[in-house]
């Protein structure tokens, strides 16, 4: 739909303001008809995710329902077709509940989009942190998780990484032993595993049964 506005007797900045905030107020109207109700907004992010030159618009929501995790988080990625916006996916499970970070509380990092790419960044811990960053790109017709970094660890014991490339199916694992003297703590180690097969989505990421990776050399376990 193309709205065409008369304004003769505003000056050009002013019709610039006032062409902007009606443009505001039509993406508002359509946040709100697709917000789940009582729910609030935690980031908004714009960027072309489809390759159509077009931006998206994705939306974290805290949503008001909740689990033993606290409160729910939904993510919406919005698109606009003929002049009105839809939603091109949604999806309640890419995004840990709001206790998700254990002592750290909200796990909840940020989301930005990077050559089309949608990344989304979340830790939690306490001496012992995790930190992680899910990448999906748009295909078949859905948001498809195409890579995962991560890190675990605590200062003066242990770190590992984690840079696992679902494309190509190659597993970087590096773990760097800072206190040898904790046999707990094992040696330091590296392991490059080809890992192909893993379909994982904004519809069922963080799914148990899936996430499991075990290591035939250093028989590390790793957890997506």
């Amino acid at each position: 739909m193309v709205v065409y506005l008369m304004l003769p007797n505003l000056q050009p900045m002013k019709k610039i303001f006032f062409l902007l905030t009606v443009l505001s107020g039509i993406f508002c109207f359509a946040q709100k008809e697709f917000q789940p109700t009582g729910s609030e907004i935690i980031e908004t992010v714009d960027g072309d995710l489809d390759g159509d030159k077009t931006p998206e618009k994705v939306i974290i929501y805290n949503t008001k329902d909740t689990t033993d995790m606290g409160n729910i988080r939904e993510i919406q990625i919005l698109k606009k077709v003929n002049g009105k916006w839809t939603i091109l996916e949604k999806s309640r499970k890419a995004i840990l509940e709001s206790k998700g970070g254990g002592m750290m509380g909200d796990p909840y990092g940020d989301t930005t989009i990077e050559k089309g790419i949608l990344m989304i960044s979340q830790s939690g811990g306490s001496s012992w942190k995790w930190g992680y960053t899910d990448k999906y790109r748009f295909q078949n017709g859905r948001f498809e998780l195409i890579g995962h970094s991560s890190s675990y660890g605590r200062p003066g014991d242990y770190w590992v990484d984690v840079d696992f490339n679902l494309s190509t199916g190659q597993l970087k694992y590096t773990k760097e032993v800072e206190s040898t003297d904790i046999p707990e703590n094992g040696k330091s180690q590296q392991e490059t595993y080809i890992k192909k097969g893993m379909k994982i989505n904004l519809q069922n990421r963080n799914l148990e049964d899936q996430r499991k990776i075990v290591l035939p050399k250093t028989k590390a376990e790793i957890y997506i």
